[in-house]
């Protein structure tokens, strides 16, 4: 990578960042305490740090997967700031919010096969992230029930990503088997 290439995509980076902590900017994880944009964040480092992604455009869009699905980010502005190919990343990985939960959770296991490689590897890291995030504090308001239920739900989506980043995949898979352990 040449030094501009270098720079246009810290660039990018940093404006979708930026333009990920605004659109976060009130809202706080489920635990009632953190900082949502910590999420983002934590979903593009497992890209770069564990999974040894450099693809600025895929690291931008983990930055801002959720701003369409959760806050009153349209996907009209992710194209006009980011352009198309950011747009199809992040519309890959965002659940249309008028379906019911159930329907939004089937679609993301039948569609997660069909996704972009670049999109299975933001779904990949989200689903990581989440799932180590549940292994240290339980959302307000979740049973152990529910617990389970998401981890299984989580495998099910993870089971179509299979292929895509092998250390990542391996980290879910020592993830997923703490919740086995923890349930023992």
């Amino acid at each position: 990578m040449d030094s501009n290439s270098t720079d246009d995509a810290i660039k990018l980076i940093i404006k979708a960042a930026d333009f990920a902590a605004k659109a976060h900017r009130k809202q706080l994880r489920k635990d009632g305490y953190t900082p949502y944009i910590n999420h983002p964040i934590g979903v593009a480092n497992i890209l770069t740090d564990l999974g040894n992604v450099s693809n600025p455009s895929v690291i931008a869009a983990a930055l801002l997967h959720d701003t369409v699905e959760d806050t009153d980010v349209t996907f009209e502005d992710i194209q006009k700031e980011f352009g198309d190919h950011i747009l199809s990343i992040v519309a890959e990985v965002t659940d249309d919010k008028s379906l019911p939960s159930f329907e939004r959770k089937r679609l993301q296991v039948e569609n997660a096969p069909n996704s972009s490689n670049e999109a299975k590897l933001v779904k990949l890291a989200d689903k990581l992230y989440n799932l180590q995030d549940l292994l240290e504090k339980t959302p307000i308001g979740w049973s152990e029930k529910r617990v389970q239920e998401y981890v299984e739900w989580s495998t099910k989506v993870i089971s179509g990503l299979i292929g895509t980043n092998k250390a990542i995949e391996n980290r879910l898979a020592q993830t997923l088997g703490q919740f086995s352990t923890k349930n023992k």
